[in-house]
């Protein structure tokens, strides 16, 4: 009779020990080996990175030579042969163990005293059985991560709602007024935010139609700002009374800039001269092109700082933004290098010359995303009845006010008068990055008086415009639609990439129309009292 008292594992768990026993052990695998154990595990570890040494150095040299991967030789099939048997057998070999410990475990649930450990665990219940009030009170006592609610309730909507309670609590401050209900949560999980406790409502205008390279769009702005929309939609009408404006994309590619650093200068000036040297850019790109079908290395930009090099990769990226394609580009790039440069430290994948929501001269200078031109012919009489100024006033604050006065303010790439505006209420509307709106404002306005002084010559220039149709926020139902209703919702299947250039092109156009109309407010006088009626609020938000 066996007298061991049976345990339940319903109640607790415990950490298993097995004991030694005297009964029989099993025949193990390795037994039936013709050569000694440790001598059969040299030979086939010493096999399989032999043979994976070699692979790898076969492959890097098929690379630069631009061979194709899949045509073999012999001695290549022999040694992918090779690697799968090794493979095999250590994988095999490491797995018995495993596999017996299934084996002799008792086939019945019944957990014994004197198989296991004193150490108990609490069996908790699983956290979607149990009541909302409960992990409320456990988030707030930190017993449950805030972060962890979604995966662990595998509801979107109660673990908003719960963390949104929780907060209130340790807070001490109520969350009334922002909105809970309405919106698909599952839709942003993993991708656009975490620790959602609610959403911010933001209203969106419309501004047109625009009447741009002969087609008509009408623009949505997402803004809090009064008189925005409106300032915008007059200079549309002004543009298009007076037969349009017209545009160009200059330049298409995203930057990814990391930075490395060598025991010496003269080291990474070798690295310089390496990625400079036009008969390498073909090995190098096909290195980099490895990390999507729709990126393409354009060129690579080199510039040091003593030992430390910064590499600029520019490629094209499709119909996305392309930070996170360009950024994959480049890591296969930099784990190509260190073959021939192991002395390469990779400090970052990216050294700020790229440069990403800050402004910088390079981008000025160079263009990041898309490099967009805009301009139109606003008639004489456009000028006098719609925006009530005339052309010589426009031409005269636009030199005092845009270029000579940004560059007494000493300002990067904001020769304009309001460019960012516009750029930050569409970024909104159709899912952009807004922190990219730094960059993608940089904008220089000129306006000439031609036609004897008659007409006004208006073009805005915007070197690092980077939005994308796909990806991040466009997605979203509500950013989604306003990409539709321009037309460019999505990625373009017969001409990937030309939907961006098409948004791009509408960026520039709107901020022609915006900085068309506000320099005429500005000229006619008018910006205060617009803002006077348009701006401002009555009521008392103290009592809300």
């Amino acid at each position: 009779m066996d007298h061991r008292r049976p345990h339940d594992g319903a109640a607790s768990l415990r950490l298993r020990r097995h004991n030694n026993r005297t009964s029989t052990t099993s025949p193990k695998a390795s037994d039936a080996l013709p050569l000694p154990l440790y001598l059969t595990n040299a030979i086939f570890f010493t096999l399989f990175f032999s043979v994976a040494y070699y692979l790898l150095h076969r492959w890097r040299d098929k690379i630069r030579s631009s061979t194709p991967l899949h045509v073999l030789t012999f001695p290549e099939l022999a040694s992918i042969l090779s690697l799968i048997a090794s493979f095999i057998y250590l994988l095999g070999f490491f797995g018995i163990h495993f596999v017996q410990s299934f084996i002799s475990r008792p086939s019945n649930d019944v957990v014994w005293e004197d198989d296991v450990t004193d150490v108990v665990i609490p069996n908790l219940p699983p956290l979607h059985v149990v009541d909302d009030e409960e992990i409320v009170n456990s988030v707030v006592e930190g017993k449950t991560p805030s972060y962890s609610l979604e995966s662990s309730l595998g509801d979107c909507r109660r673990a908003v709602a719960i963390r949104r309670e929780a907060l209130q609590r340790v807070t001490g401050r109520s969350l009334q007024s922002l909105p809970l209900e309405g919106f698909d949560y599952e839709s942003i999980l993993g991708q656009c935010c975490e620790m959602p406790v609610g959403y911010v409502q933001i209203p969106v205008g419309v501004a047109g139609p625009l009447l741009l390279d002969g087609f008509e769009y009408t623009v949505p702005m997402a803004t809090t700002e009064g008189c925005l929309v409106a300032s915008t939609n007059r200079g549309c009408k002004a543009i298009y009374a007076s037969g349009g404006a017209s545009s160009v994309v200059l330049k298409d590619g995203m930057s990814r800039a990391p930075v490395v650093r060598f025991s010496t200068a003269k080291r990474a000036a070798e690295l310089k001269f390496f990625l400079e040297d036009p008969l390498n850019f073909d090995t190098l790109a096909i290195v980099f092109n490895r990390s999507s079908r729709f990126a393409r290395l354009q060129h690579i930009q080199c510039t040091m700082a003593g030992k430390n090099l910064y590499l600029r990769f520019t490629c094209s990226t499709g119909d996305a933004m392309g930070m996170n394609m360009v950024s994959k580009g480049v890591q296969n790039v930099l784990d190509f290098l260190q073959n021939d440069f192991p002395d390469m430290d990779i400090i970052g994948i990216s050294g700020n010359f790229c440069s990403d929501k800050k402004p910088a001269a390079v981008n000025w200078i160079e263009g990041r995303g898309k490099s967009v031109v805009c301009e139109a012919i606003i008639k004489e009489e456009v000028v006098k009845k719609v925006l009530k100024t005339n052309v010589a006033a426009l031409v005269e604050l636009n030199m005092l006010k845009n270029l000579a006065g940004s560059a007494v303010a000493g300002a990067l790439g904001g020769y304009n008068a309001h460019a960012s505006n516009i750029v930050s209420a569409i970024f909104i509307a159709t899912g952009q990055d807004p922190a990219q709106n730094i960059e993608s404002s940089h904008c220089i306005t000129m306006m000439e008086a031609i036609n004897d002084g008659r007409d006004l010559h208006i073009s805005v220039t915007m070197p690092s415009i980077e939005v994308g149709t796909v990806g991040g926020g466009t997605q979203l139902a509500s950013q989604s639609a306003c990409l539709n209703l321009l037309g460019v919702k999505g990625a373009n299947k017969e001409s990937p990439g030309s939907n961006s250039r098409l948004l791009a092109t509408i960026v520039a156009g709107s901020v022609l129309a915006g900085e068309l109309s506000l320099m005429s407010a500005i000229a006619a006088g008018q910006l205060v009292q617009s803002h006077m009626r348009y701006n401002r609020s009555s009521k008392n938000v103290c009592q809300m």
